[in-house]
């Protein structure tokens, strides 16, 4: 009796680890689906950049969420156009940046070492080079290469011929006495994030000796460090993002993360990092702080990489069982386009404001510069607070839609010799505006809120897209604003619409529809109509 009770209660203890292990994977997966989601959504077109780019694609390719192929599509012809455009040089210091696109490429099933006719693998075979930036430049270059267990290239014109081992044993030669790695040579303060990212490198040659005796002792520096939240803190303090790379680490390693050197007070890591998400699936950096696409970015493929652990799965950077996107030539845009509707191309690929670089709508507003589609206020600024004229507006969104210009004079207070002209007889011509009167467009009238949104709505018609909406639909859509009543007739039809596709952002409380709407706004809904309209 007492044999068959212990089997009876064996085999219950065996059923509730079975239905907790099941339940924390079902639960892992609504928040990621919720966070890939929400990254698909935000950011429409994918570039080259560390926020907007290769770790949005990155996420979602290793998610499992379900994206279209077109996605992919699209970042890669941003991709070919951007390295074309830089020469097949995508940064003369910073190596990180090609091992950070040869991630994304990896993860989507494209080749990295022939894009637009260059191979951006052949700089990672340039050891001096690789490591200048610190132990970031050998660790990345180690993952990036070995996600697509592609050869260690032979760079001619390098003074010292990388190999991978050479990548390993520099790490190993930078480990801390207490078990960390820090970013810079002479710093020996160790730091949680770059410990991570060292663990993530080294996971593939466990099987050396002095490797496995680093990791050991690295796992040992990080069950100290960790905190009784179950967090981390780094060099620059409590953040979503040290939780992301530890975790990322111990799934690289095959380490459970319910592993007790890494539970503290009852929290585990993946605890921690869910601590700073927030209810719509987005990601704050630090506790308390409001949406951040960066840390939102890395919570994705941190939480693709816990799913691809407990479902049995190749780990986030082993490749092998990569997407396989399709290529082709592609025509940009939607069917039902105008004929004259046409992508604007990368003119100044890379192109950054000293003033957006921590924006929240840095995406949008270098995707539109890079473009030439938005420009800059000329001493390195954007001004994003700053607010548009009408006849900027019409110029912007001429050059967004690639429509060729129409040398039409209509208003009499816009002159043929008028900077402007020529956009604003473009954009009448198209019907993307209308005067404030038959005789009179008011160029350099500051453009309001409403405005822009009818303008958008315009131009969102000539790229195809349905924008017919019934009036008791406008009054559903617009109901859920305090200030509904305010808005102009005219107006109407214009903001429900761009509030339904997403391209007006739908969370505050109030549509604003007569004050003056800033540069970023308009950065933000253009990039979100091109990008709804496949012309980016």
């Amino acid at each position: 009796m007492k044999q068959q009770a212990k089997r009876i209660l064996s085999l219950l203890l065996a059923l509730v680890l079975i239905l907790g292990l099941t339940a924390n994977a079902a639960q892992v997966g609504t928040q990621l689906d919720q966070t890939a989601r929400y990254i698909h959504t935000t950011v429409k077109a994918p570039q080259v950049g560390s926020v907007g780019g290769e770790w949005a694609v990155l996420g979602l390719a290793r998610s499992g969420y379900a994206v279209p192929d077109s996605y992919y599509e699209t970042y890669y012809r941003n991709v070919e156009s951007y390295v074309k455009n830089k020469k097949g040089v995508l940064h003369d210091k910073k190596y990180t940046e090609y091992a950070r696109v040869i991630l994304a490429l990896t993860a989507i099933g494209k080749d990295p070492r022939n894009v637009g006719g260059y191979d951006l693998t052949l700089p990672l075979g340039d050891y001096d080079k690789t490591i200048w930036q610190g132990l970031n430049g050998p660790t990345w270059a180690l993952i990036a290469l070995d996600a697509g267990d592609y050869p260690a290239p032979r760079n001619q014109s390098a003074k010292t011929q990388a190999t991978r081992q050479m990548y390993v044993d520099t790490i190993l030669d930078r480990q801390n006495s207490d078990g960390g790695w820090s970013l810079a040579v002479s710093d020996t303060t160790s730091d949680p994030d770059i410990t991570g990212m060292a663990l993530q490198a080294l996971s593939e040659y466990q099987d050396q000796t002095k490797v496995n005796a680093a990791i050991t002792k690295a796992l040992a520096y990080l069950s100290e460090k960790q905190m009784s939240d179950g967090g981390f803190s780094s060099i620059d303090g409590v953040s979503s993002e040290s939780c992301v790379q530890v975790i990322v680490a111990l799934c690289e390693l095959g380490i459970d993360l319910e592993d007790p050197r890494f539970v503290k007070n009852g929290i585990s890591l993946l605890d921690a990092l869910l601590s700073y998400r927030l209810a719509d699936g987005s990601f704050c950096h630090v506790p308390g702080g409001g949406p951040n696409l960066m840390a939102t970015e890395q919570a994705l493929y941190a939480l693709a990489a816990v799913r691809r652990a407990e479902s049995g799965q190749n780990s986030l950077y082993d490749m092998s069982d990569a997407l396989s996107v399709e290529g082709g030539n592609h025509t940009q845009g939607l069917s039902g386009k105008h004929k004259d509707v046409k992508p604007a191309q990368m003119v100044t690929p890379g192109l950054t404001f000293s003033d957006t670089n921590t924006h929240a709508n840095r995406t949008a507003i270098e995707a539109l510069a890079a473009r030439g589609i938005i420009n800059g206020l000329g001493d390195g600024t954007f001004g994003p607070d700053k607010t548009m004229t009408r006849a900027q507006f019409a110029a912007i969104v001429v050059r967004g839609l690639g429509l060729p210009q129409k040398a039409v004079t209509v208003f009499d207070d816009v002159k043929a010799s008028d900077w402007h002209a020529p956009y604003v007889g473009t954009a009448y011509t198209y019907g993307i505006v209308n005067g404030k009167s038959a005789q009179r467009f008011d160029p350099n009238g500051t453009i309001t809120r409403q405005e822009a949104a009818v303008m958008v709505a315009r131009a969102a018609k000539l790229c195809g897209m349905d924008t017919e909406m019934s009036t008791l639909a406008v009054r559903d859509v617009l109901a859920q604003f305090t200030d509904y009543v305010t808005t102009a007739d005219w107006a109407r039809s214009g903001l429900a619409f761009c509030y339904q596709e997403g391209i007006l952002d739908d969370s505050a409380l109030e549509i604003r529809p007569k004050v003056a709407i800033q540069r970023w706004e308009i950065a933000q809904m253009l990039y979100n109509l091109l990008g709804t309209a496949q012309l980016l």
